[in-house]
């Protein structure tokens, strides 16, 4: 049984009739405000999803964890539609370095060169820039300085990019689902033994520290293959209705505060929080597509939020408080989003676009969904 496609809007592009580009951007403003605080106080014990959550975490993480969970179900969902393991590695590609070369020039030639107090020539030829280069487009772990850049006094005062660390997860989930796609293994069954996976890893987060990498992978995997489940069920009936339904939203958004007041979140989130991420992105309302005239701008903004708003910290000779950081980064990292997208992101995805009539599903879907995704 399958759901009656959502007809785009007059000026949308077919095929985009949903809410995922809003989410998105829900998902990436979550993440500046959260990091609003640490980058004025150095700290984020006063951030309001703090405290509501008993200290459990914060909006951000919460951005994170649905941005995780986007992904699991538009990656897999674009795998199965053209099983080529080379153009899934070119698109998943695309997606991510142009936007990221563009960021980490910006960064290393614009901003850092006007905040570093060492003169011009000796920041440029350090040892310290050729390091950040090597790091952020090899997405390597750590945290990212600049030659003589200290934005302010505080505790992640000379960061220059506290959001790349997600980057690296990101294309090692990518090449998760490149591994199940080749090996037939990508199904139902493994991404729910990948959600328990997750579910078991965040319990014995403190036993993951030995793990390096592979332990922080295995403590995002969930979030990722939540998403992955509700693709595969996505045209399921459940007690005769669709699986994505009003009542089953209800019903999650209940486990959600519940397993919140049992200090639960982080753990079980896979198991409602993504179900209300997929289930308000699959219902398109025009109002929210602000891609359709302003362009993707959320993983722009993502990249961008952190030095925009070290910027802010750092005009601000390091006196501005939490919402003066956040509301004066919104500008900068939108612009520098916008500029992105439409010079270096966009062109970088039609590259990657083929025709839908060359490419052939894997047999282990049920028939696409009208024009989700």
């Amino acid at each position: 049984m399958t759901e009656t496609p959502v007809a785009a809007p007059s000026g949308a592009k077919p095929g985009r009739a949903n809410n995922f580009d809003a989410l998105r951007l829900f998902a990436a403003v979550s993440v500046i405000f959260s990091h609003a605080f640490l980058i004025a106080e150095g700290t984020e014990a006063n951030e309001p999803i703090v405290r509501l959550t008993g200290n459990q975490t914060i909006l951000g993480l919460c951005g994170v964890f649905i941005f995780f969970t986007i992904s699991g179900y538009l990656v897999t969902e674009s795998y199965c539609r053209n099983p080529s393991p080379w153009r899934f590695a070119v698109k998943r590609t695309l997606r991510i370095y142009p936007g990221l070369l563009l960021n980490i020039a910006i960064c290393a030639l614009l901003l850092g060169p006007l905040v570093t107090s060492l003169p011009l020539g000796t920041y440029l030829r350090g040892p310290e820039l050729l390091n950040f280069l090597y790091k952020l487009t090899t997405l390597n772990p750590g945290p990212t300085h600049l030659p003589g850049v200290v934005f302010a006094d505080t505790s992640v005062g000379d960061l220059i990019n506290g959001s790349m660390w997600t980057l690296r997860y990101e294309v090692m989930m990518y090449v998760m689902v490149l591994l199940l796609g080749v090996t037939r293994l990508l199904r139902l069954s493994t991404s729910l033994f990948l959600v328990a996976l997750g579910i078991v890893a965040i319990y014995f987060e403190k036993s993951l520290t030995p793990f390096g990498d592979l332990g922080e992978w295995a403590w995002l995997v969930g979030f990722f293959a939540a998403g992955m489940v509700l693709h595969f069920l996505r045209d399921r009936v459940f007690l005769n209705r669709p699986i994505f339904n009003w009542r089953i939203a209800l019903l999650a958004l209940v486990v959600l505060v519940a397993i919140t007041w049992m200090g639960r979140l982080i753990m079980l989130f896979p198991l409602c929080g993504s179900y209300l991420a997929i289930y308000f992105a699959r219902r398109y309302n025009p109002r929210l597509d602000y891609a359709r005239y302003l362009g993707d701008l959320s993983y722009g903004l993502y990249i961008y939020g952190w030095p925009a708003e070290q910027f802010v910290k750092w005009v601000s000779g390091g006196h501005a408080s939490w919402w003066v950081v956040y509301i004066g980064s919104l500008p900068v990292a939108g612009v520098l989003a916008w500029v992105s997208w439409h010079t270096v992101e966009k062109r970088a995805l039609a590259l990657g676009r083929t025709r839908r009539a060359g490419t052939v599903p894997m047999p282990v879907l049920a028939t696409r969904v009208g024009s989700r995704g």
